[in-house]
């Protein structure tokens, strides 16, 4: 029979529940916040003059389900306002870096819609702001909330400038550009030939990488001015600058590069819906799963901050912007450090400020490690210390501080080996987590509780350096005091790293140390009236803990749930690896967050919960939880399996089809073993046994996959199926193709230009055309005659890429340039988004827990 629980064990408990109860009110807070719980969305009955997000929704009802092709049209009444409307029809080519790799782009015939919202006596010269967003659709998808809710609050934002009776003292140009997810055309388009691309001294970008949630700026810059003036006017502030640190290493891209970076050296901002990253870019991305209260904080934000960049005098045109270029301040293109708390306030500072406030917690920190070695040259005769300061602190940092700084690192080493030990068990129960991310934190949590814990068991097997009745303290006292200095050590000292990285956080940090120091005042004040191993003096120490705590579960639980959601979706990493690989990730990151939450309470509060008793209830929790997960599928309709499906056509001659194939392939750790087990009619109509495995199938080659480059590159292996051509002859007159429509020319250095011709044939859902040309490659006809960085696709000579979009009758016509007589191979790959019926059937039979992108795919080959 158990032994019953001793006095110390059952006190631990104790605390342990109202710790839990205490971090469970703050999750349910930030749940609250991060769902935009506390906006009330207004109705269709609103005011005019107030932003509504039912008549938002209106528009994204009509974008995602009415209108083909996302053409929209705006009507507006006027007063004192002047509205010109333009539709522009874009063209152009150019080269860029997407997801690390080397490609150039070639469209034709996009649409642009743009407004232009100004006062009576405005000039064609003047400052203007721009606000962007998209309105095409990402492939297979109905894109409510990317793009259609950007769209929709630019027009809901634009009807409430007319309507609201503001006249804007400068003008606000919005973009409703045609082809952000070809890779930013449309955007391209603009800064490349729009005539008032020049008057643009700012600009907002909206995006989404879900269907609500937290509106989150997600890039600022050049400069942190864009950046200030959301902390000024934003109504519910949702931005830190940690964000812009993060968002390179994630795999997409926005429009913002065109404006601020690439094409432009405008001041702008990156704002993002984060929520609901499961449904981005697949078949559920719906009206009906927006997050109520998003759209409504996104349009009254983006109001008051077109009434704030309209009235600031820093608003400049691009030739003002240049003449006053050289003789700016020397601080303007610096990045600020700016965060919110819960959306309810922002706490914006310059770097150089930053350079002060982030350098103070190390300061402090070797500084009353310094008082402590001073003050033992009297308490302790017979020592012999340095006497030189500098020396003082040489011997504080490596006799005092480097063990207190290995004892706070140990308190995230734990969690890291625990959780990413648990991450191989939380595999084997389907990477449950996906559709059920409450279960990962059920698993993570308890077992970094443990982590955080074992170094303070470990601490009591070691003795303190100094003599405890010498310096006429407790024991204990000397411990919590060594605790705390550990702790806030290591904040101090990740705070000034992260400031010499050059980077803009740091902030959380920061904070930690900034909370901690009232936190142990009090604690200290308490314990000479209760005892330093009090129940009160450790409440004492966590109630000015609260307010940090709230911001650390807010931004840790964000940062958490983006991560498991974008984990479905970062590509398939080859076995073993990929097995494991995501949710080990997803632990570790769970892990350090737990540091963050509860490391800054255990200098109080582990003297009560590193018992053994505790850490066995902890790590059963852990177990119970990685049983419980068992129970789970991994996938729902709510979180899908994103899989894509390529009917592929290997044709010649523009009237030949050759082969005919099924293409298969995976984007997560779950590969084909799992989605045939689990969708036995697709397995049945594929003919595949139950004994399916990789070695008895047919891989398909990267270079099947070339029309969906450089995406393509996020799958690691996939299928391939033989299929009868059926009616693919009858259905299409004519395959794309290309020819010579030209004789070639030799120049006199010997150079051979080939001139060249490419027909779609009687494909009229055409997606993208990609050309890959091998070969001595000197010059083309797209981006100014400029050549890309050499790519290699599969293994084989360099190549070089070039994407071809947007809808003609017209023939592609172009000219390739070889530096020698050697065969120049040009390889087309066209995608077409009609499926032939069988391939329709075939679709119909996988179930609705996976998002499957079906298209067909014509690839041909040619050499001249």
């Amino acid at each position: 029979m158990a032994s019953r629980l001793s006095a110390a064990d059952a006190t631990g408990f104790k605390l342990l529940l109202s710790l839990a109860v205490l971090y469970g009110l703050l999750t349910v807070l930030a749940y609250s916040v991060a769902h935009m719980k506390f906006v009330k969305p207004l109705g269709m009955d609103a005011p005019l003059d107030r932003f509504s997000e039912a008549r938002a929704v209106e528009h994204v009802r009509v974008l995602s389900k009415e209108i083909d092709g996302r053409q929209c049209v705006v009507q507006f009444g006027m007063v004192l306002l002047q509205v010109d409307i333009d539709e522009t029809i874009v063209n152009g080519s150019f080269s860029m870096m997407f997801l690390g790799f080397s490609i150039t782009l070639a469209y034709r015939n996009h649409t642009n819609i743009l407004m232009r919202i100004s006062s009576a006596d405005s000039q064609d010269t003047d400052p203007s702001l721009l606000l962007n967003g998209h309105f095409d659709s990402p492939l297979g998808s109905p894109g409510a909330g990317d793009c259609g809710s950007c769209v929709a609050s630019m027009l809901e934002v634009a009807r409430l400038t007319v309507d609201s009776g503001w006249v804007p003292p400068r003008p606000v140009v919005f973009l409703f550009n045609g082809a952000e997810e070809l890779f930013m055309l449309g955007s391209h388009g603009f800064m490349n030939s729009h005539k008032w691309r020049d008057t643009v001294g700012a600009f907002i970008n909206v995006e989404a990488s879900g269907i609500g949630g937290l509106d989150l700026v997600c890039q600022s810059g050049p400069g942190s001015w864009a950046s200030e003036v959301y902390a000024q006017s934003a109504v519910y502030p949702m931005a830190n600058s940690a964000a812009q640190d993060i968002f390179p290493v994630i795999p997409g891209d926005t429009d913002f590069r065109m404006f601020s970076k690439d094409y432009g050296n405008i001041p702008g901002l990156d704002i993002i819906f984060l929520l609901g990253g499961s449904f981005y870019h697949t078949s559920y991305d719906t009206v009906e799963r927006l997050l109520p209260g998003s759209i409504q904080a996104r349009g009254e934000n983006l109001f008051s901050m077109i009434k704030a960049f309209t009235n600031s005098s820093k608003l400049q045109n691009a030739h003002v912007r240049e003449s006053f270029a050289s003789a700016a301040n020397k601080y303007t293109d610096e990045r600020a450090v700016f965060f919110d708390y819960l959306t309810w306030f922002m706490i914006f500072y310059p770097r150089r400020v930053a350079v002060v406030l982030h350098s103070m917690p190390v300061t402090i920190f070797l500084t009353c490690r310094s008082f402590c070695i001073f003050c033992l040259l009297d308490c302790v005769p017979g020592l012999q210390f340095p006497v030189t300061l500098l020396e003082v602190v040489v011997y504080a940092i490596i006799q005092w501080n480097s063990f207190l700084i290995v004892h706070e690192f140990l308190f995230y080493l734990f969690p890291l080996i625990g959780v990413a030990y648990l991450g191989f068990g939380f595999l084997i129960a389907f990477n449950t987590r996906f559709a059920h991310p409450y279960l990962a934190f059920m698993m993570f949590v308890p077992c970094s509780l443990v982590g955080l814990l074992i170094p303070r068991i470990i601490w009591r097997s070691f003795p303190l350096s100094q003599d405890a009745s010498v310096l006429k303290t407790s024991r204990e006292a000397l411990s919590d005091e060594a605790s705390f200095w550990g702790a806030f050590g290591f904040y101090a000292i990740f705070t000034t790293a992260y400031l010499l990285s050059g980077m803009s956080g740091g902030f959380l940090t920061f904070v930690l140390c900034a909370s901690m120091l009232p936190a142990w005042a009090s604690f200290c004040l308490s314990a000479k009236s209760y005892g330093c191993r009090s129940l009160r003096s450790t409440v004492f120490y966590v109630i000015p803990l609260i307010p940090c705590v709230a911001f650390t579960v807010f931004f840790s639980g964000l940062l958490s749930q983006f991560l498991i959601e974008k984990m479905g979706m970062m590509g398939d990493v080859p076995p073993p690896y990929g097995y494991f690989l995501p949710d080990v990730i997803v632990a570790v990151i769970i892990g350090v967050a737990t540091g963050w939450c509860v490391g800054p309470l255990i200098p109080a509060c582990g003297h009560w919960l590193a018992r053994s008793s505790i850490l066995q209830f902890l790590l059963h929790l852990s177990v119970l939880a990685l049983a419980l997960s068992w129970q789970f599928f991994p996938y729902s309709m709510d979180a899908p399996k994103r899989f894509a499906f390529q009917h592929t056509f290997v044709t010649a001659d523009g009237n030949r089809l050759l082969d005919s194939t099924y293409d298969f392939a995976v984007v997560d750790s779950n590969s084909f073993p799992f989605v045939f087990k689990y969708a036995p009619e697709v397995a049945k109509e594929l003919h595949i046994s139950s004994e399916f495995s990789f070695e008895t199938a047919t891989l398909s080659q990267r270079e099947t996959w070339v029309a969906t480059f450089p995406v393509s590159f996020l799958f690691s292996r996939s299928l391939k199926f033989p299929t009868p051509s059926g009616d693919v002859q009858t259905q299409y007159g004519s395959f794309p193709h290309v020819s010579i429509y030209k004789p070639n020319t030799i120049s006199s250095k010997g150079s051979r230009r080939v001139h060249l011709e490419f027909s779609i044939g009687s494909l009229e859902e055409v997606w993208v055309a990609v050309l890959n040309i091998t070969g001595p490659l000197s010059s083309w006809s797209f981006a100014d005659n400029s050549l890309p960085a050499p790519i290699t696709v599969v293994s084989g000579p360099p190549s070089y890429i070039c994407r071809l979009s947007g809808s003609s009758h017209e023939n592609w016509t172009f000219w390739l340039e070889a530096s020698s007589s050697e065969d120049l191979r040009v390889e087309v790959a066209v995608l077409d988004q009609k499926l032939s019926d069988a391939a329709k059937k075939l679709k119909s039979l996988f179930p609705d827990w996976m998002d499957v992108i079906a298209y067909s795919s014509f690839l041909s080959s040619y050499i001249f």
